[in-house]
């Protein structure tokens, strides 16, 4: 009974039927009729222009769409447990040719305006000292809490006012927009880029770079080659892209993974860590409860010495649930 990861579910019978529907001789890279199709289907459903890349894994995402706003000798703002500290193996760096990272704490895995101010005001504007370049943000967090679109808004605001590039991290993107309930634009609070997940929410190696300036697209192009992420068969990540747009296939697929984890999260109480409002679950268990769960077929990750993290996806079973509930109210 898999609650690993979302990354671990299945890919979507509809994303295979379409991968499968553009197996056909076409344009090769990106000129193919479903890439070309990307910027329009997007702008539908942001209600504005936008152009839109696509990148087979959410490393090259985000990279590429920092690359877009931060020079080498500047810095990006994120929380110091944002995705591209923690979990990216230095790519930033690697991408960036060695723009540096400016961390910030804050509850929930958050930034807030203050937070970002208290760490930029200090920085002297003089060649000595890293200059911040842009934000980065991440929606839902990763703790799987959502930024409200008051709170993106208020960040994206002081990004505009301080000059700084403006990224949302979005690997779970859907499932912040589903919790939500809100226009797809309100929840990026006027980022200039956006790193939309699709392979966590039943795609297979497709990934969204959203540009809200359609002109930052074109040096992107550049730099997604040079990076080698500009496949030669790109239909089949635009393919995916397109199809789960069909039909708002992408907030149904968030929705059953949200619900699945409110479902436990009734059952977790006081051990629950964080709020629940996406797909994610952090909660206190001891090595000894880690242990009984296992022995019952329950797979998670270990999130320190007493806690675990228990993550739903779009096809997560109802009886698997039902299973996780009453084992963890029996603890």
């Amino acid at each position: 009974m898999q609650f690993l990861s979302d990354n671990a579910a299945s890919v979507h019978p509809r994303v295979w039927e379409a991968m499968r529907a553009a197996d056909a001789a076409d344009a090769p890279y990106d000129g193919d009729r479903w890439s070309q199709a990307l910027d329009a289907a997007f702008s539908a459903l942001f209600g504005r222009e936008v152009a839109v890349l696509w990148a087979a894994t959410g490393t090259a995402a985000n990279c590429l769409s920092l690359a877009s706003l931060c020079q080498p000798h500047g810095a990006v703002v994120c929380h110091e447990e944002a995705h591209i500290e923690v979990d990216e193996g230095g790519a930033p760096g690697f991408y960036l040719h060695g723009t540096k990272l400016i961390l910030v704490p804050g509850e929930s895995a958050k930034l807030t305006p203050d937070s970002v101010r208290m760490a930029v005001d200090p920085i002297r504007d003089d060649v000595h000292q890293v200059q911040p370049h842009a934000i980065s943000v991440t929606q839902a967090s990763e703790y799987g809490c959502c930024y409200r679109p008051e709170e993106i808004a208020a960040l994206g605001a002081l990004a505009k006012e301080r000059g700084l590039g403006f990224h949302v991290d979005g690997a779970r993107f859907a499932n912040a927009v589903a919790w939500l309930g809100c226009d797809p634009l309100a929840a990026v609070g006027g980022a200039d880029t956006l790193s939309f997940g699709f392979i966590k929410n039943g795609g297979m190696s497709a990934e969204a770079i959203v540009f809200f300036d359609p002109a930052m697209a074109d040096v992107a192009r550049y730099r997604r080659k040079r990076a080698g992420h500009l496949q030669s068969k790109g239909r089949y990540l635009a393919a995916q892209l397109l199809v789960m747009l069909e039909g708002n296939l992408w907030l149904d697929n968030a929705r059953a993974a949200n619900g699945a984890a409110a479902e436990i999260a009734a059952a977790c109480g006081d051990r629950l860590i964080h709020p629940v409002e996406a797909n994610e679950l952090f909660v206190t268990l001891s090595p000894e409860e880690r242990k009984a769960l296992r022995t019952q077929g329950f797979s998670f990750y270990d999130w320190g010495d007493d806690a675990a993290r228990l993550v739903t996806a779009w096809n997560t079973r109802a009886d698997h649930v039902s299973a996780l509930t009453q084992a963890i109210a029996q603890l």
